[in-house]
């Protein structure tokens, strides 16, 4: 009787391992979309709307300097954009680490 309740809790102990080891790729995996998302965000918001402004004047975007263009709009668009990116990516992830 003893040696089945031993073997109950190493089985417990081993999907309480494979669980949590699971749950860290899980957080992993969230923590790196999350990371990726912000480094283009940052590129975006900071570099087109701020760095590059000159480089990016030469181009024009229906009449209005593209490097300007950014600055007032192009930096929303992109981070409305990444929210989305990053509810369908969070959908997927979600779906694989569920099972």
């Amino acid at each position: 009787m003893s040696g089945s309740v031993e073997r109950y809790s190493s089985i417990e102990r081993e999907e309480k391992e494979v669980r949590a080891q699971r749950l860290r790729a899980y957080w992993r995996a969230n923590t790196i979309l999350i990371r990726n998302l912000l480094i283009v965000w940052a590129f975006v918001s900071l570099g087109c709307s701020i760095l590059f402004v000159p480089l990016l004047n030469h181009i024009r975007l229906g009449g209005v300097p593209l490097g300007f263009w950014m600055a007032q709009q192009g930096s929303i668009f992109t981070f409305v954009i990444l929210i989305f990116i990053y509810a369908i990516q969070m959908d997927k992830l979600d779906r694989k680490y569920r099972k």
